[in-house]
């Protein structure tokens, strides 16, 4: 049957009152087994499908959680959808997934309202400090957290890692192996992370007694294409890095493919750091050193924090920041002024 048939057809084709489908489909209140088969079996030979928009303006719980996207396409994007995918999956919540460039632009409210209504809560995922759809959510009470987000207060929980810190560690590692030239390509400023992490970068050096130089300050805007340019404006300059921390491990990548454009290696001239860890980390050559996100443990917390609030709790004002690992591999090396033994890690 082409057309999809109402409840109280599937109702009499399985000879129970419109109430005792409602519920066996529904999977609410008391209904027999054998009674809850034959509804499911009418349904299904009807080409029965409820209104799930309708349901949830009842009351009703949809078991979905949405994950707003900002403009998908980094793979850390990936690696974070997927682990917040598993523990929502895990605890019996399906995913629903909305990418756009802005959820404010024009003809996106009307979507944003109508995905936000269907699903019991959403995740945002590296949301843009600019787009107007975050203060809807703030004014709204929508059950919602925002992941890895940095550039301002929010009146919601926000899952993040500690990037200023991690930085730090980063820019300290390159410290330690001798380098006291090292260049910092950003990446763009929406979630406010990029910040963070040239606060850490200009810690390190500050702390190390090293100069803050603009001339060895890009940007890359999160991307691998972003990251090479950059690179190659510094590698333009009449005295080289002998180090670059990029804020992304996809920058990291472009600017090792444009360090070996103009002829030199990775680590010998030049040693590369990047942030994330993303799988690809561990299979380029040479190896990235990188810091590293516990990405499951924050899927698993950004996810228990929407659950809470989907069962009752108040949106709530609070960080939670998660410490970064910091991996050592091939693309980084000894710099000019390392002491005798200092050596890369495998």
């Amino acid at each position: 049957m082409g057309k999809t048939s109402k409840l109280s057809e599937v109702a009499k084709a399985a000879g129970v009152s419109p109430i005792t489908a409602s519920r066996a489909i529904r999977g609410t209140g008391y209904v027999s087994e054998a009674a809850r088969a034959r509804v499911m079996a009418a349904a299904a030979q009807l080409n029965y499908t409820p209104d799930m928009l309708a349901r949830r303006m009842r009351g009703d719980k949809s078991n979905l959680i949405g994950i707003f996207v900002n403009n998908y396409g980094s793979l850390v994007l990936h690696e974070i959808t997927k682990a917040i995918s598993q523990e929502a999956r895990r605890i019996g919540y399906d995913i629903l997934i909305f990418n756009a460039e802005r959820f404010d632009g024009p003809g996106r409210a009307p979507t944003c309202d109508m995905l936000s209504k269907l699903c019991d809560g959403l995740v945002l995922l590296l949301p843009n400090a600019e787009d107007g759809y975050l203060e809807v959510i703030e004014k709204q009470r929508i059950p919602a957290v925002f992941f890895s987000f940095e550039a301002r207060d929010v009146s919601v929980p926000v899952v993040a890692v500690e990037n200023r810190q991690a930085a730090r560690t980063a820019v300290e590692h390159l410290i330690g192996l001798g380098h006291r030239r090292i260049a910092f390509i950003a990446g763009s400023k929406g979630t406010g992370q990029s910040a963070q992490r040239e606060k850490g970068y200009i810690d390190a050096l500050t702390a190390a007694g090293l100069p803050v130089l603009p001339e060895l300050m890009e940007v890359g805007r999160f991307v691998q294409a972003g990251g090479y340019a950059a690179a190659e404006r510094l590698l333009a300059l009449a005295q080289l890095p002998t180090a670059i921390f990029a804020a992304n491990d996809e920058m990291a990548f472009g600017a090792i493919d444009a360090i070996h454009s103009k002829g030199l290696k990775v680590p010998g001239d030049i040693s590369v750091m990047g942030f994330d860890d993303i799988p690809t980390a561990a299979g380029k050559f040479p190896t990235l050193s990188t810091m590293r996100q516990p990405l499951q443990e924050m899927a698993a917390r950004a996810v228990g924090e929407v659950v809470e609030m989907i069962q009752g709790a108040p949106a709530a004002s609070k960080k939670l920041a998660f410490p970064m690992e910091l991996v050592v591999r091939n693309s980084t090396g000894p710099g000019p002024a390392a002491p005798a033994g200092v050596a890369t890690a495998a």
